[in-house]
């Protein structure tokens, strides 16, 4: 009987999961930005209490939280644009560099019958679609959206925008009624454990985002000795990508292989990558783990697992909401406030 009922049960939590996640997949479109606004707010939380701290009225905080909001993600667009206007117009030559790159890759592997048939036929069809440069350039310009894409996508990315913009507003305005709601619908959660994985979650991104900031300036100045084009462009892009342990700088290294190759001859075309894996590895050994505390660094296994489970269910989005979400849940499901090693290393 007493097995019977934990198969049972065993079985009502698989279901239950199951449920979860196909609801979070089809519900893509309404869950997203709002889970990313609760992460945004929790990350902001400290700057809304300073200004509230110091006299100013809660709506005017959390309009400045949402300001300061606005003026990053404004920044960063107008500061890429002219890196990517500049790569969108090397596309074409960037394209043939590729296929000179996968000629040579075709008489490496001559051997294989197998493999060289079908190199040789991808690149028969690239060279019938490149015999002149404006080929080239619609070549390109198919595998990128038109701006009959841009515009049918155009209503729902407004529609989530404004979700994320309502979400984030009136959690920063009245976060605190918020947590005493949640805390009422989970038994033995109070406010004071709600506020100190806030506090948890802030420190942690903050001391992560100091870190990654420092990765993208060494990258800069590396790939700018080295000779790689727009150093800055990739710098950027490296202090994003490590906002994702793992995946993101196993992704950034590829393409920044590639690259190197399309860029450099011979040995040279893997310096770039070689930079950046030493100095990331640097990063990972002896910054992070001097930097961030032991109580905040987490277990690898359970951030890639969680990692791999959020990006599989909602792209780019599920990667950023990821470890602001399972830092925050460890805080509220460990006693004391302060994890033990169960699950941060």
């Amino acid at each position: 009987m007493k097995s019977d009922q934990t198969a049972v049960r065993v079985a009502v939590i698989l279901l239950a999961a199951l449920a979860t996640v196909a609801a979070l997949r089809v519900a893509q479109g309404l869950l997203a930005p709002i889970l990313l606004a609760f992460v945004v707010g929790v990350l902001l939380a400290p700057l809304t209490d300073r200004l509230a701290a110091a006299g100013v009225p809660p709506a005017l905080a959390a309009l400045s939280g949402l300001l300061a909001t606005a003026a990053v993600a404004a920044t960063f667009v107008l500061f890429l644009e002219p890196y990517v206007s500049d790569l969108v117009r090397r596309a074409p030559y960037l394209w043939r560099e590729a296929q000179e790159v996968i000629e040579n890759l075709r008489h490496l592997l001559r051997g294989v019958e197998q493999v060289a048939d079908s190199v040789a036929e991808a690149l028969d069809a690239g060279k019938d679609a490149a015999q002149t440069a404006g080929n080239e350039g619609s070549k390109v310009a198919d595998a990128l959206p038109d701006v009959g894409d841009a515009i049918s996508y155009a209503p729902a990315l407004a529609g989530q925008t404004m979700i994320f913009v309502g979400t984030l507003f009136f959690f920063l305005l009245g976060r605190g009624e918020a947590y005493g709601l949640l805390g009422e619908l989970m038994p033995g959660v109070g406010n004071d454990r709600l506020f100190e994985a806030e506090r948890l979650v802030s420190r942690y991104f903050l001391t992560i985002a100091m870190i990654n900031v420092g990765l993208g300036v060494l990258v800069t100045l590396a790939l700018t000795v080295v000779g790689m084009p727009n150093p800055v462009l990739w710098g950027v892009l490296a202090c994003v990508i490590n906002f994702v342990p793992y995946l993101g700088p196993v992704v950034y290294a590829a393409a920044l292989a590639i690259g190197g190759v399309l860029v450099f001859d011979g040995i040279l075309g893997l310096a770039p990558v070689a930079c950046f894996m030493a100095l990331n590895m640097i990063e990972g050994q002896f910054v992070t783990p001097t930097l961030v505390s032991r109580t905040l660094s987490i277990n690898p296994l359970l951030v890639f697992l969680t990692l791999t489970a959020w990006l599989w269910l909602w792209g780019a989005v599920g990667g950023v909401v990821a470890l602001p979400l399972l830092v925050w849940v460890l805080a509220l499901t460990e006693r004391p406030a302060v994890s033990p090693q169960k699950y941060f290393a």
